[in-house]
């Protein structure tokens, strides 16, 4: 049995929680799964997707359904766990409206296939890679941002020819039936979605696709590969992890404290990209500490309960983990919680060791823990000392430390003097390292992750040399070895650059 209690769990899978309590939501029934992957198949295997034609009308169609289905979208994520309408705009539906809009403006140029020089020995004849969609792609989202890292990876799939399966999270159940009403309205058997919870994502993944991105934690994403071997699917994984802020003494505190607010209390934290944890130098320490309070003071309040632009977390088990954590070190800022509405207050801990509750998990939530270093390079060293982490921010006025900081850590994406926006440019990769994920998307990455590279050498017929054919003679072997190491004129200006640059 891949996902641990399918049976439990399915006994309930048809109904979540909101803000406003028990809801039920729409579940595909299990022996429907089977044939919603196979009509996806089929209209892959008719040829239908891969023409351009299709692929331009499918995401125009699409941006018009997710502007008529906007205030629906906006209601569910009220709904689903009180996401501010104007930060829901900008994380999901803007997100994806721009995102369709470069793909467009671009996806003609990313289908051209691309001339390649051919070897002195293998002329004449032409070179080339083709993009060729992979086939069946399945898309498993998560409930944080669940019309983004939803829509995203479907656009992609689409943009490279792809029949797409997407299987929305039952945690987020009203934004789950929205994007089921979007996509119900596309009326296009290439792109359909699979809705439910563990027992109808376990009978998804027991099918067979070409290729599978699912974004959430490292203990799903070794299920998913467990699945996807059976059929050696490639999978892209979007992970997570504890993704640091290193603030040197050389930042600028205010825009510092600023920025690492936004970046860690937008959506109460729940953002696989939001800093997790600062590491600040000593001698700047308390002054952070200080900004830090004075700017969620700014955003949420003197009573950030009381603000209208505040999350709230996702259910119970998520906000009672969370309230534990609270008892790590010292609360400089915040603290307070209420069950009954899943509110925890943007909070900051001090006086935190690497031994503490809240450093030993991924917090995904608005706590935030500032440990005092004496370095950039202590800083640097803990950072290495856990795994790659899915993003890094280095806050610093100095060029020096933010290029040390930089190379000395690695991370799925980094951004300085700045949090989460390195994932809002469609011409940058999106993705993970080591235990924060494999693979990228975004843009043009995107497209590659769901198209086959196809390299296609076509021959002359006018010249046929014998020299490659039997019978091999001492004179042949002469000729080939000397065609075969002959430098290509295009490799040695290559090289003249690359030396003329160093120099």
């Amino acid at each position: 049995m891949l996902w641990p209690e399918v049976g439990r769990l399915a006994e309930r899978s048809c109904t979540g929680f909101g803000l406003n309590g028990e809801m039920s939501f729409t579940v595909t029934p299990l022996a429907d799964v089977a044939d919603v992957v196979a009509a996806a198949r089929r209209a892959f295997d008719s040829g239908v997707t891969k023409p351009a034609t299709w692929r331009v009308s499918t995401l125009k169609r699409l941006r018009k359904l997710v502007k008529q289905h906007e205030d629906a979208l906006l209601q569910a994520l009220a709904s689903d766990f009180g996401k501010p309408r104007f930060e829901a705009w900008v994380t999901e539906i803007g997100f994806v409206l721009a995102d369709i809009d470069h793909t467009l403006a671009h996806l003609a140029n990313w289908m051209a296939p691309e001339k390649v020089a051919t070897p002195v020995a293998f002329k004449p004849g032409t070179s080339t890679v083709i993009h060729e969609p992979v086939g069946v792609v399945a898309v498993i989202a998560p409930w944080n941002y669940p019309v983004q890292l939803l829509l995203l990876p479907m656009i992609a799939a689409i943009a490279a020819g792809n029949a797409v399966v997407g299987k929305p999270s039952e945690l987020a159940p009203a934004a789950s039936d929205a994007l089921a009403a979007l996509v119900a309205d596309l009326g296009d058997p290439a792109v359909s979605l699979v809705l439910g919870g563990v027992a109808e994502t376990t009978e998804l993944l027991a099918q067979r696709f070409d290729h599978i991105l699912y974004t959430g934690n490292g203990r799903v994403a070794r299920i998913v590969m467990r699945a996807a071997a059976e059929n050696l699917t490639p999978v892209t994984l979007e992970l997570g992890g504890k993704s640091p802020a290193i603030v040197s003494r050389n930042a600028n505190i205010d825009v510092a404290a600023r920025r690492i607010a936004w970046g860690k209390f937008v959506n109460a934290g729940q953002t696989c990209i939001a800093p997790d944890y600062v590491l600040v130098e000593r001698q700047v320490h308390d002054q952070f500490v200080t900004a830090l309070g004075k700017q969620i003071t700014a955003f949420y309040g003197t009573d950030p309960s009381a603000s209208p632009d505040l999350t709230r977390i996702v259910n119970d088990p998520h906000f009672h983990r969370l309230e534990k954590l609270l008892h790590s070190g010292t609360i400089a800022v915040g603290g307070e919680s209420n069950a009954d509405t899943r509110y925890i207050a943007p909070t900051v801990l001090t006086g935190i060791t690497r031994d503490d509750a809240v450093m030993g998990e991924e917090i995904f939530g608005p706590i935030l823990p500032v440990l005092a270093v004496d370095s950039l390079e202590e800083a640097v060293r803990f950072v290495n000392a856990d795994d790659k982490p899915l993003a890094l921010y280095s806050f610093s006025e100095s060029d020096d430390d933010n290029e040390m900081v930089l190379s000395g850590a690695t991370s799925g994406g980094a951004c300085v003097n700045g949090t989460l926006l390195h994932i809002s440019n469609p011409n940058l990769p999106f993705g993970g390292v080591g235990e924060s994920g494999m693979g990228a998307y975004h843009g043009q990455f995107g497209f590659e992750t769901f198209s086959h590279r196809r390299g296609v050498h076509v021959r002359s017929t006018k010249i046929d040399p014998a020299m490659m054919y039997p019978p091999y003679t001492k004179r042949k072997e002469t000729l080939v070895r000397k065609a075969m190491t002959l430098p290509d004129p295009r490799d040695v200006w290559t090289k003249l650059r690359g030396k003329l640059r160093r120099d």
